[in-house]
């Protein structure tokens, strides 16, 4: 019998219970950290050898030299052409979908832009992309090509001439499907090493690996440990926490679609996160027997059963406005709005990572295909952060150019709020280009 906590709105206690739900710890454990400082201060001062190493120690793969871990964009486009012709077309399609979405991410926000005042001034923006990026690869317990797609197309398409890819395989298994997504996303150098020594790589270079501006990208407490250790030195994404779900239900979706997708989160491991918001209680314990039913069928059922019973709840809402209200308190990574009005309910939902409208749109869809990035905020981060996108592999350079009439103007301004912070030099500057 599956343990899964039912919650309700209406109970005088339901706030305590609730932030329980909610609770969880983004400290690392202080070994992990301790070691990751190690393992980045070596390779900063080995370099190669130490990149080697590691990989040997941690990954069983061996090899004389750092560069013979890199793959060529021969062995990427030999992985493509050796796939099964399905998942060679679902990679095309999936690829060309993120494409698409993310080259209108960027008309819409990545374009440098400049006018000029009554006086002449010129003011503007300047939009340009990063130099170079890396991208992690998980690899080991799972491949995921679909992780290849989100953080090298994105930086494709905002103009970035250099992508470097890391991605660990153990004993030296490489996964076809990774090694064919990074040639169809336009990876131009990728290295088999992985953990905290291929961060230290990215951010600080080595003799063969090129030093980055901006790591993305997913991993375990290593890898995330050693990009917030490397930020500063380099630019990272985010620091990513369990993955989770938030399913707002109005009860006319089929429970066994809503169970699934709460299987969808929680098969990711132990600590990711399942909720269900929904006023109806007799649709509410629909969806339990639902979980109840499938659950053995699941492969990964003991995974699943662990995040459901450990982080997951069924929570009774009073109406489906509070259900987005609490929705709201959640900030979730995914938040699915399975009703049969959806575009009612949206504009009531301001913090998601992503939210997906409809009982047709499982969060699967946007993980793979959909085209929007699946590189999410998670840990309630959602209220002040946003998904991978286009403008994360871009900078902005501000635009000034002050006409002679205009340093009339901003000359008396400038040199007066100069002289009050006591910047002598500062005000003279101004001062020196009025008229006499």
């Amino acid at each position: 019998m599956l343990n899964l906590r039912s919650l309700s709105t209406a109970e005088a206690d339901f706030d305590a219970a609730f932030q329980r739900v909610l609770h969880w710890s983004a400290e690392t454990d202080a070994a992990i950290e301790s070691r990751v400082a190690e393992i980045l201060a070596d390779v900063r001062a080995r370099g190669d050898a130490a990149v080697l190493e590691y990989t040997a120690r941690f990954d069983g793969l061996q090899a004389e030299s750092l560069a013979a871990l890199e793959l060529t964009r021969e062995e990427l486009k030999a992985a493509f052409d050796g796939l099964p012709p399905e998942q060679a077309k679902a990679l095309t399609q999936a690829a060309e979908r993120v494409r698409r979405y993310h080259e209108r991410q960027k008309q819409a926000c990545g374009e440098s832009w400049s006018y000029r005042d009554e006086d002449g001034t010129l003011l503007g923006q300047k939009v340009t992309p990063l130099d170079r990026v890396g991208i992690y690869v998980p690899g080991g317990k799972a491949a995921y090509p679909s992780s290849v797609l989100m953080n090298a197309i994105p930086a494709q398409v905002a103009g970035v001439p250099e992508i470097v890819m890391v991605v660990p395989t153990p004993r030296g298994e490489k996964n076809p499907l990774v090694l064919a997504a990074a040639y169809v996303a336009g990876v131009h150098r990728a290295f088999t090493v992985g953990g905290a020594q291929a961060v230290a790589a990215l951010a600080y270079g080595t003799a063969t690996v090129p030093r980055v501006d901006k790591i993305t990208g997913p991993g375990n407490a290593y890898v995330a440990s050693a990009k917030k250790h490397v930020f500063g030195q380099v630019g990272i994404d985010m620091i990513a926490g369990p993955s989770e779900i938030l399913v707002l239900a109005d009860g006319t979706t089929p429970p066994d679609w809503v169970a699934m997708d709460l299987f969808s989160q929680a098969e990711h491991d132990e600590l990711a996160q399942s909720i269900l918001l929904c006023p109806d209680a007799g649709y509410i314990e629909q969806v339990r027997e639902a979980i109840e039913r499938l659950l053995p069928g699941m492969p990964r059922k003991d995974v699943i059963q662990a995040s459901l019973e450990g982080r997951g709840a069924l929570i009774h809402t009073r109406s489906m406005d509070e259900a987005c209200e609490i929705s709201n308190r959640i900030a979730p990574e995914h938040l699915e709005v399975s009703s049969a009005d959806p575009h009612r309910w949206e504009p009531l939902l301001r913090h998601a990572g992503a939210i997906f409208l409809g009982a047709y749109t499982s969060e699967s869809l946007g993980d793979y295909c959909a085209g929007p990035n699946h590189v999410l905020p998670t840990s309630s981060t959602a209220r002040f952060s946003s998904p991978l996108g286009v403008y994360d592999f871009q900078k902005r350079s501000s635009l000034i150019e002050v006409s002679e009439a205009g340093a009339q103007v901003l000359g008396p301004i400038a040199a007066t709020l100069a002289y009050g912070e006591g910047l002598q030099a500062h005000a003279q500057a101004a001062e020196f280009r009025l008229k006499k």
